[in-house]
């Protein structure tokens, strides 16, 4: 599970939960406003995310940025040109056409905070 901090729990899964199309796994009131939140890719492989709300102003300033800038998440598909039209469908927006490279068909997209993700076919 990988920690991603968020500024709002349900933004977060609006975007993850309906727009991606990750799962819910968990979401735990813990009471004083913190939830523990999670969510899994389509098809539950891969890494879950933990929606981890910020409540500092260091931790609010990272969402978004958690990678400086470089695409620091892969949402690995089997069929990219299904998965790449249900994501533009659903409003995600990527930053440019689908491209084959050595390693397989890539698009950087970015969630809400401005994170960057490559949603990758593998070549065969």
């Amino acid at each position: 599970m990988i920690t991603l901090v968020v500024p709002d729990y349900d933004q977060a899964l609006a975007f993850y939960r309906d727009q991606l199309g990750f799962a819910l796994a968990e979401d735990t009131d813990l009471g004083a406003g913190k939830r523990w939140v999670v969510v899994v890719p389509p098809g539950g492989g891969g890494a879950g995310l933990l929606l981890a709300k910020a409540v500092t102003p260091e931790q609010a300033a990272r969402a978004g940025d958690q990678t400086g800038g470089r695409v620091g998440f892969f949402l690995y598909v089997d069929d990219f040109a299904c998965e790449h039209a249900r994501l533009l469908a659903a409003g995600v927006p990527f930053e440019e056409a689908p491209r084959c490279e050595p390693y397989g068909t890539v698009a950087v997209f970015r969630d809400p905070y401005g994170n960057r993700w490559d949603l990758i076919e593998p070549a065969p």
